[in-house]
């Protein structure tokens, strides 16, 4: 099963941007609006601000963090199994919060479990979605993205009204019960390329009918001769390729114990030692993507932007109240006005993107620049249509989220994509996770109550 250029950017590939929306959409519209749920668990276990902004920014960072692991699990298993172990995740560590008894129980099950979840979503999604589109790559991540903005949207005005009918526990249960349906999203996820793991299991059975035919014929039967025309043609593996391979020279072993007990040692050792320097090639490999200059800058850059841009969506909301703007949560939260004009940003920068003339570099430089302008205008804002107007710009400028994807496998290439992407997640996740508590922290000893 290889891919082809009939099978991108189009066909079968809407309906993996379908899924993967969908995806998205179920596993982040409660982590990315967890601010209506920040000012319930404040009230409910009487912790500070610092303390509870964990839940928040552990959801947020630790599936961006574990990139580098998600990553290796869709190249190693695919987008398919992925998706569908992510919603037992997801579900699972959403209806768990609703028996929270303290808030480092609900550090474990929403910041952790729902985060690794999330986070296993997201990788399985975008790498798909690159895999079936080319030329309209930048459209389909911007429509895949814009899952995340739209269910943020949906679940912060769903979860308030769920919070008034069922309280805060009813209204875990519940999105926990819907996050269920990321099973159905991943049997859509059809696969281009045939995933490590099934490629092990190939492998495995080829050479153990390898062995059985050269077992069961003589030589002389095979009628090779050494003036034969058939060449081989030997082609250099790849890092993945050559680790797969290793893998199945595990069966090999269990050959030689059967065979040659005392020999066994031996081919154990073999095996290490060649495990050994295909996991070297591949930290050889990685270091080799941290050299480029471009690619380095581009990890600084989204640690900065996501250590400043991420606390506002988790505080902004209880500083209206805190401040006196607003009496109560309205029915449409500064949350919901950020998410969806991060849904717009997203699906505005992925089609700019791929206009030829436009650099994609430059225009997520300019997402980060206006974005930060924004968030220094929040601290002398006094009116709550002020903070309306800049949720929405700074929404609409955090949209280029969507073009993580695109100016990766413009600086690294395709095949290095998965491996080039999980390492620049784990420093936004780094920076996301950093941001709320430090701000959290400063809430609290600024806070007059």
């Amino acid at each position: 099963m290889t891919s082809s250029a009939k099978d991108l950017d189009g066909g079968w590939g809407w309906a993996i941007v379908a899924a993967s929306f969908m995806a998205q959409l179920l596993a982040y519209g409660s982590p990315q609006s967890v601010g209506v749920l920040y000012p319930e668990w404040l009230h409910a276990f009487q912790e500070g601000k610092g303390m509870t902004a964990w839940v928040g920014s552990l959801v947020a960072g630790v599936g961006l963090i574990a990139s580098p692991i998600c990553s290796a699990c869709v190249d190693n298993f695919g987008a398919r199994p992925v998706t569908f172990f992510s919603g037992v995740m997801v579900a699972g560590g959403l209806m768990l919060s609703a028996f929270a008894p303290n808030v480092p129980f609900l550090m474990f099950s929403y910041g952790i479990v729902v985060g690794l979840g999330c986070g296993l979503v997201y990788s399985a999604t975008l790498t798909i979605t690159c895999q079936y589109f080319d030329k309209r790559r930048g459209l389909a991540l911007g429509i895949v993205t814009t899952g995340t903005s739209i269910g943020a949207f949906i679940y912060a005005t769903a979860q308030n009204e769920l919070i008034v009918l069922f309280g805060l526990d009813g209204c875990l249960l519940i999105i926990g019960a819907i996050a269920l349906n990321l099973m159905a999203c991943a049997g859509f996820m059809r696969p281009l390329n045939m995933p490590g793991y099934y490629l092990k299991q190939k492998a495995a059975l080829e050479r153990h009918t390898e062995e059985q035919l050269f077992v069961k014929l003589p030589l002389h039967d095979l009628n090779i001769t050494t003036g034969s025309a058939v060449t081989t043609v030997e082609k250099t593996p790849t890092v993945k390729e050559l680790l797969i391979t290793i893998d199945v020279k595990d069966l090999a072993i269990q050959i030689e114990k059967k065979k040659k007990g005392p020999l066994a040692g031996v081919a154990i050792a073999k095996f290490i030692k060649a495990k050994q320097k295909a996991y070297s090639e591949y930290i050889h490999s990685t270091c080799e993507i941290l050299q480029d200059q471009v690619m380095v800058a581009f990890c600084i850059g989204i640690f900065l932007f996501s250590l400043g841009a991420f606390p506002p969506v988790l505080f902004i909301e209880d500083v209206a109240q805190s401040e006196g703007l607003i009496e109560e949560v309205s029915l449409f939260p500064l949350v919901s006005i950020g998410a969806i004009a991060t849904g717009v940003g997203k699906l505005v920068l992925g089609i700019l993107v791929d206009i030829k003339w436009i650099n994609c570099v430059y225009l997520y430089a300019f997402t980060m620049f206006a974005g930060g302008i924004a968030l220094l205008l929040i601290p002398i804002t006094k009116t709550y249509v002020g903070l309306q107007i800049l949720s929405a710009v700074m929404g609409f400028f955090s949209g280029n989220w969507s073009l993580t994807s695109y100016i990766t496998t413009h600086i690294v290439g395709l095949d290095k994509l998965s491996q080039a992407h999980g390492i620049l997640m784990f420093f936004g996740g780094f920076g996301i996770m950093l941001g709320p508590p430090v701000v959290g922290k400063k809430l609290s000893l600024s806070s007059p109550f």
